[in-house]
């Protein structure tokens, strides 16, 4: 009761702390689910730290049942073009987690140009999240494959094995593809 009285304050701090409760009693096994338009509220603010909280609580309750999902493609996109490369590496971040066909579809483009990024963790954390995007949205695999080759030849290490770890694991998947 209390924690939805909190969710409810016009204080976003307040808000946030709630969050963070109700995340934690999300991991002991409780339902959280009606506090998805929270999540986003939460999600959508400005400042960092509370932005931080609300994509830790999206990429552990949300699935693809979630009926705000449609609201978050819009955040998402404008996180993963952002000059913040916390915010770019949050939304790659929960991106992995709950990523569903209509998401993949919708920020691929987005993902897939990160693997330009100047920032190697970001180009490493882009080709990650590539494989959860293949795996929901096949389709998008053919346009980036060429692409996520050419990174084999990165100047990162980490970033070479990130792009080797999704090959080997496109190729476990649909070996037939790769032969």
């Amino acid at each position: 009761e209390d924690i939805k009285k909190e969710l409810k304050s016009t204080d976003m701090k307040v808000k946030t702390v709630a969050l963070q409760k109700l995340t934690y009693l999300n991991m002991l096994g409780f339902d959280m689910s009606w506090a998805a338009f929270h999540v986003v509220e939460v999600m959508s603010t400005p400042k960092l730290l509370h932005k931080v909280v609300g994509y830790q609580a999206a990429a552990q309750s949300f699935n693809e049942g979630t009926d705000v999902m449609l609201l978050i493609t819009n955040l998402l996109k404008k996180d993963l073009i952002s000059t913040n490369p916390t915010e770019r590496s949050i939304g790659l971040d929960c991106l992995s987690n709950i990523v569903t066909l209509d998401l993949a579809r919708d920020l691929i483009a987005d993902v897939y140009g990160l693997l330009s990024s100047s920032s190697a963790p970001c180009r490493k954390r882009s080709a990650l999240v590539l494989y959860c995007c293949f795996l929901k949205y096949p389709d998008a695999l053919r346009p980036c494959f060429k692409g996520l080759v050419e990174h084999l030849d990165d100047h990162e290490q980490s970033v070479v094995c990130s792009v080797v770890s999704v090959l080997c694991e496109l190729v476990i998947k649909h070996p037939h593809n790769y032969l």
